[in-house]
C-alpha cells in the first residue's frame, strides 16, 4: 500500500452537498471559505446544464455562499469543452437553456436546426414535444447525438421533475441510438475538472451526495471520495454499492477540518 499524498486540491458537488434547491446546507460557505483561505485550488461541480456559472454564483451568493463564478463547472462547459475537442467550429441542435446554449457559443459553435453536426440534449424546464420530434428527426437524418447528463430526475420545491436522462431515453426509443453522456458519472466530466485547475488524481478530493454518480466517477478517476449524507444516498444504502467511497460524513460541515488541517485522507 502506498502512503496518500496530501490532499492539494477539492472537487465538490454543490446540490446535496453546498445547498438543497437555494436553501444552504450547514457548514457549506464555512467550507468555501476554509479552501480559499487555505489558497488550495478547487471547483464545484454540477451535472445541472441549465445556469451558466454567473447565474449559480448570484444563485449561491443569494444562500449566503461567496464563490467566484471561475470556481464553478458546469456539464455545460463539460460538454461545450468535449465538442470543440471532437470538432471545432461545428454545429448543434440544442435542447437546453442559456446554461448550455452560451457555453456552445463561447466555443464557436453555430446553434441551428438545419443539417447540424449534433443534437445536445440538456436540462429545462419547458421541455416541448416539437423540440424532441424535432430532434428525434435530426438523429435520425444522421446528427450525432449528446446529452450533458444521465440525471433521470431532478429536484424541485414541488417534488421531481424529469431530468435529462428521462427525455435522452424517449429520444433512444424513438430513433434506436444512444446518447455519449458527458457529465457524471462519466470521468471525463472529473478529469475535465482537474485539467481546469491544474489538478493531478493522486492530490485531489471529490465530495458528493451520490454513491451512482459522484463517488464513482471520482473512483473512476482515481481520486479520492467523501460522502456526505445531506443528499440523495443514505447511509443504510452505502453497504448496497460493490465499491465505496474514502470516508462518509454527515455532512459538508464535517469536512472544513479536513480542509484546514492538510492532512492526508485515507
Amino acid at each position: 500500500m502506498t502512503t496518500p499524498k496530501p490532499v492539494e486540491c477539492w472537487l465538490t458537488d454543490m446540490d446535496g452537498v453546498l445547498v438543497h434547491e437555494e436553501h444552504v446546507i450547514p457548514g457549506a460557505p464555512e467550507f468555501i471559505a476554509a479552501l480559499e483561505a487555505s489558497g488550495r485550488r478547487f471547483l464545484v461541480l454540477t451535472n445541472n446544464s441549465i445556469y451558466t456559472p454567473r447565474d449559480l454564483k448570484a444563485r449561491l451568493s443569494r444562500s449566503g455562499i461567496d464563490l467566484p463564478e471561475e470556481s464553478i463547472w458546469t456539464s455545460a462547459l463539460a460538454t461545450a469543452q468535449f465538442l470543440d475537442g471532437q470538432r471545432p467550429g461545428g454545429s448543434a441542435y440544442v435542447i437546453g437553456e442559456a446554461g448550455l446554449t452560451t457555453a456552445l457559443h463561447d466555443i464557436g459553435y453555430t446553434l441551428t436546426e438545419r443539417d447540424p453536426d449534433y443534437v445536445v440534449l440538456g436540462e429545462t424546464r419547458t421541455y416541448s414535444f416539437e423540440g424532441i420530434t424535432r430532434a428525434i428527426r435530426l438523429i435520425e437524418a444522421g446528427a450525432r447525438f449528446i446529452a450533458t447528463n444521465p440525471d433521470a430526475s431532478g429536484p424541485s420545491t414541488e417534488g421531481s421533475l424529469p431530468a435529462t436522462g428521462s427525455v435522452a431515453a424517449l429520444i433512444t426509443r424513438a430513433t434506436g441510438v444512444e446518447p455519449y453522456y458527458v457529465g457524471k458519472p462519466n470521468p471525463l466530466m472529473m478529469r475535465s475538472a482537474l485539467n481546469r485547475i491544474d489538478a493531478h488524481s493522486e492530490s485531489t478530493v471529490m465530495i458528493g451526495d451520490r454513491m451512482d454518480t459522484d463517488v464513482v466517477s471520482g473512483l473512476e478517476a482515481g481520486l479520492r471520495t467523501i460522502l456526505v449524507l445531506t443528499g440523495s444516498t443514505k447511509a443504510e444504502a452505502v453497504d448496497r454499492f460493490p465499491y465505496r467511497p474514502t470516508r462518509v460524513v454527515d455532512s459538508i460541515a464535517d469536512v472544513v477540518a479536513l480542509v484546514e488541517h492538510f492532512q492526508p485522507l485515507d
